[in-house]
């Protein structure tokens, strides 16, 4: 299994509550598919670099782990239909 990076914004518009959910969601998905979680960050409300649908706020997360190709597939599909989440990365980790 290969380290990544996962870093997404989720809407600054969802509520409170909702924004811990999303985040948790999608933790729960790299676990329930092989993923090995070994940090979960939320980094907080920040300003947007540039608009994104229309968002210029976002609350940050950062997730890092070891898992196999399967997971990163399915994160990048619920991630990319999770209306909440405005933008995803997932970057593979240089071997140290």
């Amino acid at each position: 299994m290969n380290k990544y990076e996962m870093m997404f914004i989720v809407k600054s518009q969802t509520e409170e509550a909702d924004v811990k959910k999303v985040a948790d969601s999608i933790e729960k998905v790299a676990k329930d598919n092989g993923a090995k979680v070994s940090e979960f960050k939320e980094l907080g409300l920040k300003k947007l670099a540039y608009p994104i649908k229309k968002e210029i706020n976002g609350y940050y997360y950062l997730l890092t782990f070891e898992a196999p190709k399967e997971a990163i597939e399915e994160l990048n599909r619920k991630t990319s239909i999770n209306e909440n989440v405005i933008r995803h990365l997932i970057v593979r980790k240089e071997e140290e």
